[in-house]
This record gives C-alpha cells, sequence and structure tokens, in this order.
C-alpha cells in the first residue's frame, strides 16, 4: 500500500499537471480571442456613401438638436458634444464618445459632409475602420430629412477644447465580440443597398416603427427586452416592450408610458435605471405616441426571446 506521504505528493503532482493545462488552455483561448477580436477591430471598409444634402436654415437645425437629443447622441457624446465617457470599466475597457465639435481634439475641423454620412449611416471612421458602439445599425435608417438636419446641427454648435481619450477595449468586450454578442455596426450594415425610410411625422405605426428603430440596441430587435449585450455584466435586463403578459406595457395605459419615459419613473412610482437614457422623454408628444402605437402592434414575446 502507498503511504500517505506518498498518495499526497502524487495528488500534488497531477493537480500540478492539471493546473497547468488549465491555465495553457486559458492562455490560448485568451490569444485567440485577442487575435479574433483585434483582427476585426484593424479591419477596414471601403464605404462609398451616397450625398445627403445638409441645410444650413434655423428650422433644419433645430430640428437636428431635437434629433440629437432624442436619439442618443448626447449620451455619448455629452450635452456639449465635447465627448463623454460611456464605459470605463476593466472588464469592458475604456469607451469615451469623441468629440464632435470644432475645438482643440474634436473631429469637425477635418470631417466633410460625406465623411459624417460614412460615420452616422456606416458606422465607419474617416480612415476606414469600424466606430466601436456606434449605434449605425439603427441610424442607418434615418431618412435623408433627418440626418441632413442632424449633420447641420452638429455643424452649428460651439467649439469645445476636448482630448480624445483612447479606445481601451476590455477582455470581456473581445470575449463578447467574438461570441458574436457584441457587434460592430459596420459588419451588420448593407453598405451598398441601404435604402432609407422616408416617414412622415405623426401619430401612426409607421412613424413609431421608424423611431423605435432606436429602441433596438437595447431591448432587441424584436423589442423583447432581456440582457443588454454591449454592456457592463453589471446592467440591469432591458424591458420587454413586446404587449407580453410578462412586460410592464402589457399593464400600461399611453400616458403611463408617456410619462414614464418624461419623468423616468414607472406608475408605481419607481425609478427607471439610469441605463435607459433620459433624453428619450425630450421625445414629443407625436413621437411617442406614434412609438406607443406601434409596440402594440408587435406580437407578444416572453422576455428576453430575442
Amino acid at each position: 500500500m502507498l503511504s500517505r506521504d506518498r498518495i499526497m505528493r502524487r495528488f500534488i503532482k497531477v493537480s500540478g499537471y492539471a493546473l497547468v493545462a488549465i491555465l495553457a488552455v486559458l492562455l490560448v483561448g485568451a490569444v485567440v480571442v485577442y487575435q479574433a477580436s483585434g483582427s476585426r477591430l484593424r479591419r477596414t471598409y471601403l464605404v462609398v456613401a451616397r450625398p445627403v444634402h445638409i441645410p444650413g436654415d434655423p428650422v433644419a437645425v433645430e430640428r437636428g438638436r431635437h434629433i440629437a437629443a432624442t436619439r442618443g447622441c448626447l449620451d455619448c457624446h455629452g450635452p456639449d458634444l465635447g465627448g463623454a465617457k460611456v464605459i470605463e470599466d476593466a472588464a469592458m475597457g475604456r469607451l469615451y464618445g469623441s468629440n464632435l465639435t470644432k475645438g482643440r481634439g474634436g473631429l469637425r475641423a477635418s470631417y466633410s459632409d460625406g465623411d459624417y454620412v460614412t460615420a452616422i449611416r456606416h458606422g465607419v471612421a474617416r480612415d476606414g475602420h469600424a466606430l466601436f458602439l456606434m449605434p449605425s445599425a439603427e441610424y442607418s435608417h434615418l431618412g435623408d430629412d433627418d440626418l441632413g438636419a442632424l449633420i447641420a446641427y452638429l455643424k452649428s454648435v460651439p467649439p469645445v477644447d476636448r482630448e480624445r481619450v483612447p479606445l481601451q477595449v476590455g477582455p470581456v468586450a473581445r470575449v463578447l465580440m467574438v461570441a458574436g454578442k457584441l457587434k460592430l455596426a459596420a459588419e451588420e450594415i448593407d453598405h451598398a443597398n441601404l435604402k432609407p425610410a422616408t416617414v412622415q411625422p405623426g401619430v401612426t405605426v409607421e412613424y413609431g416603427r421608424y423611431l423605435a428603430v432606436g429602441c433596438t440596441g437595447c431591448h432587441g430587435p424584436n423589442f423583447s427586452g432581456g440582457k443588454i449585450d454591449i454592456g457592463p455584466p453589471d446592467w440591469p435586463l432591458a424591458a420587454n416592450l413586446t404587449p407580453h403578459a410578462e412586460g410592464r406595457l402589457a399593464k400600461w395605459t399611453e400616458d403611463d408610458f408617456l410619462k414614464a419615459i418624461r419623468t423616468a419613473r414607472r406608475p408605481d412610482g419607481t425609478e427607471i435605471n439610469p441605463v435607459m437614457p433620459r433624453n428619450f422623454g425630450q421625445m414629443d408628444d407625436v413621437e411617442l405616441k406614434a412609438i406607443w402605437r406601434f409596440l402594440h402592434t408587435l406580437p407578444p414575446v416572453s422576455t428576453g426571446l430575442r
């Protein structure tokens, strides 16, 4: 029979081999993840963006300001569009929105109208690289009039001196990229066949569908909510926006919905998590009522079944 000491030595030896094997597998996995994600981040795209007319009248610029405020631009680029923190997290990385002004560190000094169209509608930077976390898959649906007005507004804002914070993609973000959970918009968009719709504003299902595209980044393509893949692990689940009995909207009235978006509080008084952008509350009644009408045409889907 083996002595107790020999058994312990053999156990330690086997455990050591197992630990080395596990570390080797983890190391190989990390190398694969970094190489695969790095390859996608380094890839360049040749995009020929269709020209869009950029108006200069005050009405169009004000329309552009409204779009910037209600489509999430200010959440990433800051109220002054000089750039802002989106995520600074060891797992996800350091992600800041760019300075979109003409000030020091800003993009506007070198960006042409075509560069704006390529970045917003196609998710591709001036140097051809994919923009990280830029929700262009949603913005690609903006009609020419709205996109032109938005660019007109971006060109009108005062300069802000704020240097760019370099992008750092964290390990969890890289794993999500390789797993297909975190996607670059430039990879998803059919650049050669974009056909943005022109929808007349009104309390209609069509206008609501046009506006609600901006909700799909967090709530999913079928609006059933669940885990938000683009955010840190501690982000809450996105709400189910379909009429399914599991979701809140099935129990809300139109007034409840409008008040919740405007005040960031549910009808029962509880606060909506700050991950939900507060700027959506600046949408006007026509926009919010159109979205409400559209959401009620969706098939009921259980929460998170994207």
